[in-house]
């Protein structure tokens, strides 16, 4: 199985501009990532996809692959296809990497590529078991819940499942419930099919797209990580993760 491993890369953010470009201990944010992600054994290749010069140039100032895509695409998975259809090689699994995870475990990427072992997987997602009510109700952390076979049923900013008859206060202690972890991973074909569906009722309700996948009949495969996902949304964001301590 060829697998590639694209990362989307924005300049414009509503609430950090020049986000992939951001200093991280010596190092803008989309090092870091791409780093990190070719640390990863089971993926072919890395390449970022952006639509501004500046990031561009930075990839290729650290030795990094990088390829330009069109500024009009709407999400992350039209921008990843544009970038896959460029390449001139043949893949069979395409990783959309996000591009604000500077320290996102390799583990993670070689976990999710393992879900394509099994011949039905279209598209393949992680979960990691909830253990704080902070999370819990946290509506900017999607919960997903799953079948016997570990494909998602439905994914929401709302707590999943409601338990009828607890108290909420114990709601933790007498389910497993599961967030999201925003990475994604497709079998080309189908990410090619994804690209061409139309928002749905429950994307549009809950903004998130991968419920336009589930409403288009794809299925989505799971693997529960017990790494964490450091993602960075503002320049807040970036200031708290500071504060931890990484290897750099």
């Amino acid at each position: 199985m060829n697998s590639i491993g694209i990362i989307p890369a924005r300049y414009a953010s509503t609430r950090f501009p020049a986000k992939p470009l951001a200093d991280i201990k010596g190092k803008p944010m989309i090092q870091r990532v791409y780093e990190q992600a070719k640390k990863a054994s089971a993926l072919d290749h890395v390449v970022v996809a952006t639509d501004d010069q500046r990031i561009f140039e930075a990839v290729l100032a650290f030795g990094g692959e990088v390829i330009m895509t069109s500024q009009e695409h709407q999400s992350g998975t039209d921008r990843c296809l544009e970038a896959a259809q460029k390449m001139e090689m043949d893949f069979d699994v395409v990783l959309n990497i996000q591009g604000d995870e500077p320290f996102i475990s390799p583990d993670q990427i070689d976990l999710i590529l393992s879900c394509f072992t099994q011949e039905n997987t279209e598209i393949a997602t992680l979960v990691k078991l909830i253990e704080d009510d902070k999370t819990l109700w946290d509506p900017n952390k999607p919960k997903v819940v799953m079948d016997d076979d570990d494909f998602a049923i439905l994914f929401s900013r709302q707590c999943i499942p409601y338990l009828r008859g607890k108290e909420k206060d114990k709601w933790i202690e007498t389910f497993n419930f599961y967030k999201h972890i925003g990475m994604y991973a497709y079998r080309f074909e189908t990410l090619k099919e994804l690209c061409s569906l139309k928002a749905s009722r429950l994307e549009k309700a809950e903004n998130l797209e991968q419920l336009r996948w589930i409403e288009g009949g794809y299925r989505i495969k799971t693997a529960i990580t017990e790494d964490e996902a450091f993602s960075i949304d503002t320049p807040e964001d970036l200031q708290e993760l500071l504060k931890l301590e990484f290897k750099t």
